[in-house]
C-alpha cells in the first residue's frame, strides 16, 4: 500500500487562493470588454508599468530586439522551432480528410479545416519563456489557421528580445507587447485596435489561465491550464541526484508548481529528499523552488511497479518523468498523463524548450480526459454527407421517418417523408411514418 513520507499543502488553502483570483479576474474581463483599450491600456500600466499609445510592435522594434541576440542565440531559436516544426508536420501528416460510400449511393466524409484565428499567450514577467512561442505559434502555422497574433508582458520594461524574435521566427502575424489578463482578454474580446480571435492558446500565471477558463466558449481554448506539475517515478536504478534535480527542475516554474516523487524505494525516498535539501542550498531559484517543494512537493513509497501505475494514474500528471529499470512498462500501462519522458536520458526541460514535443499540457488532473497541445486542437473535424441516388434517398428517408416519428418529431419525419415521395414514388400522408 502507498505510504507518503511527505504530504502537500491542505486542499482548502487551494481553493481559497483560486476563489479571490476568479474574482478579480471577472471584473477585469468586464472592464475590458465595457472600454476596450482604455481599459487594457490602463491595466498595462497598473500591473506591468508599461504604457505605450499601440502595443503592436512595429517592424523596426522586432528587428531591433533581433538585433540583440547573438548569432548562437538565434540559431538555437531555430533548431528549437525546427524540431517542433518537424514533429508537428508528422502530426499533421497523420490526420486524414476522408470520404466513404456507406450504403450504395451514400457518401459521408470529413474535413480537417483549420481554425481561422489564434491567440497566442507567451508567458515572460518572471522567465522570458521564449519556448511557449514554437509551440504555440508553429504548431499552429502547421495546422494552416490563416492569422496568428501573439502577446507577450514585457520583461524589465521592454519587450523580451528572445521572446520577440522567437514569436517572429516561428511566423506570429502580429506582435504584441502586453501581459496578463489584459492580454488574453482584448485578443478573445477585442478591443478598437485588436480585432477578436477565435481560439486562445498558451500557459499562463493563475490569473491568464482563469482568464482563459471565463472566455472559453465565446472563443475555443487548448486546455484549462494550472500550476506546471512534475511526476518522478523512479527504482533503485537511478540515484538521488538525478531525481532531486528533476524534481526541482520544475519547482522553479513558481511557488505552487507540485513536484512529487513515486517510488517503490525507501531508501531513494530518502537519500533524494536529503538531496532536495542541499540542491536548495547552491540552486540560484531556491527561492521560488522551495516555497514549491515545502507545499506542493509529496513523496510516495510504493511496493510494486503496478501499484506505481495506480497511483501515478491517480495523480495524473503534466510531466511524468520515468527512470526505471523498464520505463517501457509505464509507457504500455500508464493512461492519464500529459506527456511521458522515458529514462534517464531524457528529461522533462528537453521536453519544455528543444526535443519537439510539445510543451503546453493538461494539468490540475486534466490529463484524465484530453492531451496537451497539437496540431490536431487547430483543427476542426467537420462531417458533410451526399445522397447520389432516388434510391438511396427514398430508403434512408424511410427509415428516418420512422424513427423520427418513434420520437415525436413530425417535423423532422415530413423532411424524410418529401423525398420518399419525390424519389420512392410513395404516397405517405402528411407527418405520418413511412411504412
Amino acid at each position: 500500500m502507498a505510504r507518503f513520507l511527505k504530504t502537500s499543502r491542505d486542499a482548502a488553502a487551494r481553493a481559497e487562493d483560486l476563489h479571490k483570483v476568479r474574482v478579480t479576474v471577472e471584473g477585469i474581463l468586464a472592464d475590458i470588454e465595457a472600454r476596450g483599450d482604455a481599459a487594457v491600456r490602463e491595466l498595462s500600466v497598473k500591473f506591468d508599468g508599461w504604457d505605450r499609445d499601440d502595443y503592436r510592435l512595429s517592424e523596426q522594434e522586432i528587428e531591433a530586439c533581433l538585433s540583440k541576440l547573438t548569432r548562437r542565440d538565434l540559431d538555437d531559436i531555430r533548431f528549437a522551432q525546427e524540431q517542433v516544426r518537424n514533429f508537428a508536420r508528422h502530426q499533421k501528416d497523420a490526420l486524414k480528410d476522408i470520404e466513404v460510400e456507406t450504403l450504395p449511393g451514400v457518401v459521408l466524409g470529413h474535413k480537417n479545416i483549420p481554425v481561422n484565428s489564434v491567440g497566442c499567450y507567451v508567458p515572460g514577467g518572471k522567465y522570458p519563456l521564449l519556448a511557449s512561442a514554437h509551440m504555440s505559434v508553429i504548431t499552429a502555422k502547421v495546422a494552416g489557421v490563416k492569422r496568428i497574433v501573439t502577446c507577450a508582458p514585457p520583461y524589465h520594461g521592454e519587450p523580451a528580445p528572445a521572446i520577440v524574435a522567437a514569436q517572429h521566427l516561428a511566423g506570429a502575424d502580429a506582435i504584441y507587447c502586453l501581459g496578463g489578463i489584459q492580454a488574453v482578454g482584448a485578443m478573445a474580446l477585442g478591443t478598437q485596435s485588436m480585432e477578436p480571435v477565435d481560439m486562445l492558446v498558451g500557459p499562463g500565471n493563475a490569473f491568464v489561465a482563469e482568464a482563459k477558463r471565463q472566455l472559453y466558449g465565446r472563443v475555443g481554448i487548448d486546455l484549462f491550464a494550472g500550476p506546471t506539475e512534475t511526476l518522478v517515478i523512479a527504482d533503485e536504478s537511478v540515484d538521488a541526484e538525478m531525481c532531486a534535480t528533476d524534481l526541482l527542475g520544475q519547482a522553479e516554474h513558481g511557488p505552487n508548481s507540485p513536484a512529487i516523487l513515486l517510488t517503490n524505494s525507501e531508501k531513494l525516498a530518502r537519500e533524494t529528499m536529503a538531496e532536495v535539501e542541499r540542491l536548495l542550498t547552491i540552486l540560484p531559484t531556491a527561492e521560488v523552488a522551495r516555497k514549491a517543494w515545502e507545499d506542493y512537493g509529496e513523496v510516495i513509497v510504493c511496493d510494486s511497479y503496478e501499484e506505481m501505475v495506480r497511483e501515478a494514474d491517480r495523480i495524473a500528471s503534466e510531466h511524468v518523468q520515468v527512470m526505471t529499470r523498464d520505463p517501457d512498462y509505464f509507457l504500455a500501462n500508464m493512461t492519464n498523463y500529459g506527456a511521458l519522458f522515458l529514462g534517464p536520458r531524457t528529461n522533462v526541460a528537453f521536453g519544455d524548450k528543444v526535443i519537439g514535443t510539445n510543451h503546453t499540457l493538461p494539468t490540475l488532473k486534466s490529463a484524465r480526459y484530453t492531451g496537451g497541445l497539437w496540431v490536431g486542437k487547430f483543427l476542426k473535424t467537420c462531417t458533410y454527407q451526399r445522397v447520389l441516388t432516388d434510391e438511396a434517398s427514398a430508403m434512408i428517408g424511410e427509415y428516418c421517418s420512422r424513427l423520427c416519428m418513434l420520437e415525436g418529431f413530425a417535423g423532422h419525419a415530413e423532411q424524410a417523408n418529401v423525398r420518399v415521395r419525390r424519389y420512392g414514388g410513395r404516397n405517405i400522408p402528411y407527418a405520418t411514418a413511412a411504412e
